[in-house]
């Protein structure tokens, strides 16, 4: 079997000859580079893509490179017919990716602004990046066509600090609530734009890519914001059986009840102990039609190679040959770990598929 093969065994529940090892594109070093040392064989890979894009006729973002305390950073600004306003962001140098220093959204009055931008937002059909990216994969693995991340997620992922969002939806429920409102319409109308190009052309999953973590949202906010708009695009989608994956990264344990009311059947970068508080073995009893794509546990990249093996063979064991799970690197590992760690866990991939 191909790569490609093996991912999509897990994603329709089909028949494989072994868990498959896959990375996000380029997450730990350029795919070539990985498969230079493990085999092409042995490592397939995600790309993020999308059927969807945003644009805003009456708005524009501008972006400056500048120093902060020392350090270079980046600021955007953008400019609404209700005013402007600024981010900053400071550039990490192992990863080279860049963090939010200071958010758009500071005060009440800023979500005005926000308001405006949501307002003027269009969404329209763009598969172009998908088709190239299936060509550019080949057998070697798939594009991941995501979504919009859903409203409450957004607003504290992209516009607004999580602390700051807390107290607005405490203090301004309704200027927040209008946000969050245009927020999730907007996520309809790219569900309808995510379906209809379903409907005409193979689209094997989508990725909600919500970055879920239980102590960030709790479960009160995750069953007013999320868990709505995952049951409609559940429900729209698997008139097609295309199954809805939601990133969820973090600890899940305060969600495990309202996560099997979704309907979504897949688990996008699902992180276990050590580093997360749901197993595999739990993932798969509580809900039994998901898959799980399951970050390896970061934290393990940096153990001796007999812990990693030894971590390898526990997690596959609980799956027990399910054909339900994929071993992926999704979240960012330290620099230079995967020569040790990648080679241990393709060594138990396949010491494990001996085993049935």
């Amino acid at each position: 079997m191909t790569m490609r093969e093996r991912m999509l065994a897990v994603i329709h529940g089909q028949e494989h000859d072994r868990v498959p090892f896959v990375q996000y594109d380029g997450i730990a070093a350029p795919n070539t580079e990985v498969w230079d040392l493990v085999g092409r064989d042995n490592l397939g890979v995600l790309r993020w893509s999308a059927l969807h894009t945003l644009y805003a006729p009456n708005c524009s973002i501008e972006s400056e490179q500048i120093s902060l305390n020392g350090r270079p950073a980046l600021r955007n600004t953008l400019f609404t017919p209700a005013g402007a306003l600024t981010q900053e962001r400071l550039y990490e140098p192992v990863f080279h990716t860049t963090a939010a220093h200071t958010h758009y959204v500071k005060s009440i009055a800023d979500y005005e602004i926000l308001i405006a931008y949501l307002r003027d937002l269009k969404v329209g059909e763009s598969t172009d990046g998908f088709h190239q990216s299936q060509r550019d994969l080949g057998d070697d693995g798939l594009p991941m066509p995501a979504v919009m991340r859903t409203p409450y997620q957004q607003l504290w992922v992209q516009w607004v600090s999580l602390q700051d969002l807390c107290l607005h939806l405490v203090d301004a429920p309704d200027v927040t609530g209008e946000c969050l409102e245009l927020l999730a319409q907007l996520e309809l109308q790219v569900f309808e734009v995510v379906y209809q190009v379903a409907r005409r052309e193979p689209i094997h999953f989508v990725d909600i890519p919500d970055n879920i973590t239980a102590p960030t949202i709790g479960e009160r906010y995750f069953r007013q914001y999320c868990l709505p708009l995952y049951q409609r695009f559940a429900d729209m989608m698997s008139s097609l059986d295309v199954p809805v994956f939601v990133h969820m990264d973090g600890d899940l344990k305060p969600l495990w009840s309202a996560i099997a009311e979704s309907g979504i059947r897949g688990l996008d970068s699902f992180s276990p102990p050590p580093d997360n508080d749901t197993s595999v073995a739990q993932a798969l009893s509580l809900w039994p039609e998901m898959r799980l794509f399951m970050n390896f546990p970061s934290s393990v990249h940096l153990a001796a190679p007999e812990a990693i093996y030894a971590t390898t063979m526990d997690l596959l064991a609980q799956d027990n040959h399910s054909g339900r799970l994929q071993i992926q690197v999704s979240e960012n590992v330290p620099p230079g770990v995967w020569r040790t760690s990648y080679p241990e866990i393709i060594r138990a991939i396949h010491d494990f598929a001996q085993l049935r």
